[in-house]
């Protein structure tokens, strides 16, 4: 199963573990970890369901290719990360 983990800078607002979750993509990933933390959908996902535009999310060390559609593929053991982007002046 693939692990998901939050940076530091997302657990400022939701106390969120490290998941193991079942799915073959990104989007199936998420949508297992969102059914374990509801909370997390509104910081990760826009309106639409692609990831927000200050968040990015790798699989290993590579980013995330469809951010629209999450349909990048996923094996057992990858390890997801999910980061909040850091914006400003």
């Amino acid at each position: 199963m693939p692990t998901v983990s939050f940076t530091p800078a997302l657990q400022r607002f939701l106390r969120v573990p490290e998941l193991r979750v079942e799915g073959a993509t990104v989007g199936a990933a998420l949508a297992a970890a969102f059914a374990e933390r509801p909370e997390l959908r509104g910081y990760i996902l826009d309106d639409q369901g692609g990831l927000r535009r200050h968040v990015n999310v790798y699989i290993g060390s590579e980013p995330v290719r469809d951010r629209a559609g999450l349909s990048d593929a996923l094996h057992p053991d990858d390890a997801l990360y999910v980061f909040q982007a850091l914006t400003g002046g």
